[in-house]
């Protein structure tokens, strides 16, 4: 299981994953789920994924194969004209792969399949969001929805109810996606430590990355302060 969350503001976008993988008790790994491609001054994207492993690494690899092969006959989405059919290149992929995987699973009875949040802006066109589905459908982040969510989603979703909407700004969004990554470790050990955070300021066209790990002080600090905060609200309300 992981949990990803992206959020499309005025002022940018944040994006943030975990990096756990576990297929048993026993058989728990670390992969990376957060994929930036970039293009200086022209584009950047964000793609971020939750599902079959084994999906989500050959769609990437697909992507990636079409950018480094221009004589491929695969679009690359740094060459996509919009942000709409960068997430129509994608949802191609993805659907394709995923075809292809649950055909040789088939016969074993199981089943494999993925999601995707893309994310990002090209030179000339506006911020824009996208959920991806595994049949290659896909939604868009509007500004009645300002964030969305991939995975085990249900935990770390009240608070962003709550404190976002598409004035918030960057700091208080990075602040957010964290505590509801928090509030979702907190309930699900599936989902954990290291995670990819990632902030694309409007109209910059550029990727500031970071990962966070087990032993990082500020997200212990913050996290510390929100169930003290939670603590002492819960005790000052009456019934």
């Amino acid at each position: 299981m992981t949990y990803c969350v992206g959020l499309l503001l005025d002022a940018g976008m944040v994006l943030l994953s975990d990096t756990r993988t576990n297929a048993g008790l026993d058989n728990i790994s670390v992969y990376k789920k957060m994929f930036t491609f970039e293009a200086p001054g022209d584009r950047v994207i964000v793609i971020l994924t939750a599902g079959s492993l084994s999906v989500t690494q050959t769609t990437i690899a697909r992507l990636h194969d079409a950018i480094d092969n221009p004589n491929a006959e695969a679009e690359s989405i740094l060459k996509a004209p919009t942000m709409l059919r960068v997430a129509e290149i994608v949802g191609d992929t993805l659907s394709t792969v995923a075809r292809d995987v649950a055909v040789k699973l088939g016969a074993m009875s199981q089943n494999a399949s993925a999601t995707m949040i893309v994310a990002g802006q090209r030179k000339g066109g506006g911020m824009r969001m996208f959920l991806v589905y595994p049949e290659g459908n896909f939604i868009e982040s509007t500004t009645d929805t300002a964030f969305l969510q991939i995975g085990e989603h249900k935990y770390g979703k009240p608070i962003l109810d709550r404190v976002v909407s598409m004035d918030t700004t960057l700091a208080d969004a990075q602040k957010a996606v964290l505590l509801s990554m928090d509030s979702t470790m907190r309930s699900n050990l599936s989902v954990g430590m290291p995670l990819d955070l990632c902030v694309i300021r409007k109209g910059q066209m550029r990727a500031e990355a970071r990962r966070i790990g087990a032993d990082d002080p500020v997200f212990h600090k913050m996290s510390f302060a929100w169930s003290t905060a939670l603590r002492d609200a819960f005790a000052d309300i009456e019934i």
